[in-house]
Order: C-alpha cells, then structure tokens, then sequence
C-alpha cells in the first residue's frame, strides 16, 4: 500500500513552494498577466500548472518554509518575480509614453479613456498604441520568453537565504531610462512633423492675420497626426520587436547583479 509520511509531503511542498512564489511575483507585476480582468484563482491556477512543471527539474533548496531563512527566501523570490515583470512592463510604458506625447501635439490630449494597464485618465492615442503592443507582444511570444526567462533564472539564481546583491537594483533603476529613450524614438517622427506644421501655421498667421488659424489649426493637426500616425504602424512592428530583444537581453544583466 502507497503511504506518504508528514515528513516526504513536507519536502513536497517545499521543493514547489518557491517556484510557486516566484511566479505568483511575476504574475503581480508583469504585462498582460497582471491586467484586472484575469482573476486572482486563474493566476494562481497557472502558478501552480507552471511550478509543476519546473520545480522536479530544480535541485532541491533545503530551506525551511518556517524558518528565519525561508523568510528571507520568500523575499527573495518576490523580489526577482517582481523585478522580472517591472522589467518588461518598461516596454509598454514607454509605448505609451509615446502615445501621450503624440496625443497632447495632436491636441487630442483631453480625449481619455479608461485602460485597466495604464490607469483611467490614459489619452486615446496612447491607449490605441498599448493595445496594438498587446497584440504584437503575444504574436512574437513574449509572454512565452517570459517564462522562459523566469524558468533560467533558477538556474542562473537558485533559491538561498542569501541577501540580493545592490548592482541588480542599480541596473533596475538604470532600466527605467528605455521610458523615455524608446518613447521618443517611437514618437518623435510625429512629433517632428507636427511641430513644423505649428510653425507653419504660425507664420501664417503672423503673414495673413485674418486667416483664423484656432478655426483650423486643430482640424489639420488632427488630419496630419493621424496619417503620420498610420505611415507610423509600418515600422512599429519591428521597432517592438527590437525593444522586447532589448529587455530580454538586459534581464540577463539584472538577475546577474543580484548575485
């Protein structure tokens, strides 16, 4: 007859305990699987699905959950789920970025729509360009390198009660600038154009001071941005695809100074 004792369902639980953590970090922080509409059983249903399939393959830890070091672990883990999904989620932040600055040059920065990601006052075109990211994001599998990475990184950063090393949180920090590199590199061909065409119709109105230019300044900034914005779409697939390489690859850099 097939018995467990307390003590092998004891190694059990803790061999899936903190893969477990880990991916639960991940899935409170990282895009898409973070979103409002996902409820908090299916992430934790597929924390579970997951942690199965990786923990038999991880070396086992021998720490203790109820214990100072499991603390300690358990921190451990939050932390580098956590850093994981923040990392990524840079990149839908600065597509966004770009889509606010867009969006206020347009004049449509008084358009808001409520986006569950981006908070409820996100400007229309910075939402438009959130969901078309959302799209390429899972089209190129990036949800999958995702994981990927979270699984590598128990093997580039195994579970131990040792302190995270401060280079990892620098190189997070250092990570926050692809918001504003990315975002205006996205956006500065509109930007561009649309502030020529401000200067444009400053002159005329300095040359022709009866041409009404508040008549018809929005109406053309309006119809210029959105067909900049449509030459745009063109290039904003490969241009994400070379931000998600970009942060996948740095990933690699934050999880090495943690060691």
């Amino acid at each position: 007859m097939f018995t467990l004792s307390l003590v092998h369902l004891y190694d059990h639980v803790n061999q899936f305990f903190w893969p477990c953590l880990r991916m639960l970090a991940l899935f409170g922080a990282a895009p898409i699987f973070s979103e409002k509409p996902l409820s908090s059983r299916f992430k934790v249903a597929l924390a579970l699905i997951t942690a199965f399939l990786i923990a038999p393959q991880l070396p086992d830890s021998g720490i203790a959950i109820a214990s100072l070091d499991g603390f300690w672990a358990c921190c451990q883990q939050l932390i580098i789920g956590i850093a994981i999904g923040l990392s990524v989620q840079l990149i839908f932040v600065a597509v966004r970025h770009a889509g606010e600055i867009i969006g206020m040059q347009m004049g449509l920065s008084f358009a808001m729509v409520y986006d569950p990601s981006g908070g409820p006052s996100m400007p229309v075109i910075a939402r438009l360009l959130n969901l078309f990211v959302t799209l390429l994001f899972l089209t190129f599998n990036g949800h999958l390198y995702m994981l990927e990475v979270l699984a590598n990184s128990f093997v580039a950063f195994p579970v131990s009660a040792v302190p995270l090393g401060p280079d990892g949180f620098l190189a997070m920090v250092q990570a926050g600038t692809m918001i504003f590199r990315y975002g205006l590199m996205l956006g500065l061909p509109v930007i561009t154009l649309l502030l020529c065409l401000n200067l444009t119709m400053g002159l005329l109105n300095r040359l022709t001071p009866q041409l009404s230019i508040f008549v018809i300044g929005f109406p053309i900034s309006l119809t210029v941005g959105m067909v900049a914005m449509s030459l745009v779409m063109f290039t904003l697939a490969p241009f994400f695809e070379n931000m998600m390489g970009g942060i996948f690859d740095y990933l690699f850099v934050i999880l090495t100074g943690f060691r």
